[in-house]
């Protein structure tokens, strides 16, 4: 069983532990292998840092803590895209679990609870982007009652450009 608190700066490796072997496992056969070798805990740790010591940051960070310490981790903030017509949204920018625990409901609680802090301050809907050809994450959120909008996006990964489609559901 896990519980969720709020991350702090003590968990910061063991986040960028669960991202970085997150992306490699999830996105093997998708984004380009030499930029998924190239991921280090120890870079992403660096780049954590500073982005979790800024001042004013509107994002908010979750971890689910089980008998070994964080296992999965979720972002969430404002929505970064504009959504014409649907309220105020809140955006899930990353939610990751250790790749040896995906399948046993920890990515299910941790967001579960960022929609009900969502929903605490006040947003009415949640959007996140998915790549296209993860269509295990898109199963994942389609049961937690996500719908992809027909917003499209392109990001380039060693030279390979990949598309990521736009999410979104009410809260």
């Amino acid at each position: 069983m896990v519980h969720v608190r709020e991350m702090d700066a003590a968990d910061i490796e063991a986040v960028s532990a669960i991202r970085v072997r997150g992306w490699q496992a999830a996105y093997a056969g998708v984004v380009p292998q030499t930029y998924l070798d190239a991921m280090t805990v120890e870079g992403d740790a660096g780049q954590r840092r500073q982005w979790f010591s800024q001042p004013g940051r509107k994002s908010r960070d979750l971890v689910a803590l089980g008998d070994r310490g964080p296992v999965g981790w979720i972002c969430f903030g404002p929505c970064r895209s504009e959504m014409p017509g649907v309220g105020r949204v809140s955006e899930v920018y990353a939610l990751y679990i250790s790749p040896d625990l995906i399948g046993q409901g920890i990515g299910r609680i941790l967001l579960g609870e960022a929609h009900a802090q969502m929903k605490g301050q006040g947003f009415e809907a949640s959007a996140l982007w998915v790549l296209r050809d993860n269509q295990r994450a898109q199963r994942f959120y389609g049961r937690a009652g996500y719908q992809a909008d027909g917003a499209a996006q392109d990001d380039v990964y060693d030279g390979i450009t990949l598309t990521e489609l736009r999410y979104q559901r009410l809260l």
